[in-house]
């Protein structure tokens, strides 16, 4: 595939922490529009492969292209097309929803509102409390807020529905579709085998800092002949796959 024809292409990603190989040599290509899943258990390196792919963390070995973007070297380039919610974030803890969202929409040309940004994220009864005062489930919802608020062509969000109530879950699922009508490309890092089956195109399978298998979730199954993407998971990573919080 022609690199122009890819959101995401990271090559042979490597990151060392002390003795640890956190990533041991990751290769992704994302296409334009595309949902890609990323799954995998705690320490598989997951988080710190998208934390490079958006240039939070500097790659020890390895290339990362946004958008046919660098990273580090494109870094105000990439900040107006990649919007990023990671798993913790740390805010103004004495803003309230609404400032912080304005805040973050006044560093792009053409935000979406805040009024329908936070509309879309189940925030509206919220708007006037304080970061400091959210649930953890409201902070995930206002973190994903401000990564679409720039109207992103490439979004990374990882564990998109942690600390979320299943109305909630199905309700940022519906974002995920959205965006990718929209014709963004998502990168989803989660636990939830639900989620991966039902809003990725593809999926790859994360274990000791290498990408064990990938492919579209019922190829996967179908490698391997098993019933459900738990099941491959645990066959081709040979670990057990950890419920989402």
């Amino acid at each position: 595939m022609a690199s122009h024809d890819l959101a995401i292409e990271a090559i042979d990603l490597r990151k060392r922490y002390g003795s640890t190989e956190a990533v041991a040599g990751i290769s992704l290509s994302v296409h334009r529009g595309e949902v890609l899943g990323i799954l995998g258990t705690n320490g598989a390196g997951k988080t710190t492969t998208v934390e490079m792919i958006a240039g939070l963390r500097r790659p020890d070995q390895g290339t990362v292209r946004v958008l046919g973007l660098d990273p580090e070297a494109d870094r105000g380039k990439v900040r107006q097309v990649l919007g990023v919610q990671l798993q913790s974030s740390e805010l103004h803890g004495s803003l309230t929803v609404t400032e912080l969202v304005d805040l973050y929409a006044s560093l792009y040309p053409h935000p979406v509102p805040t009024g329908e940004l936070i509309e879309q994220v189940g925030l509206t009864e919220q708007v006037t409390t304080r970061f400091e005062k959210l649930s953890g489930g409201q902070q995930q919802r206002l973190s994903i807020a401000l990564a679409l608020v720039g109207r992103p062509r490439v979004v990374i969000l990882d564990e998109l529905t942690t600390g979320l109530d299943p109305r909630a879950r199905r309700e940022m699922w519906r974002t995920v579709e959205n965006l990718r009508s929209s014709g963004a490309t998502v990168l989803l890092v989660s636990h939830a085998m639900e989620e991966v089956e039902a809003l990725c195109d593809r999926v790859a399978l994360f274990a000791a800092g290498q990408v064990t298998a990938l492919d579209t979730p019922s190829g996967l199954t179908d490698r391997v002949g098993a019933s459900s993407l738990d099941e491959a998971f645990v066959t081709l990573t040979g670990q057990e796959p950890e419920e989402i919080p």
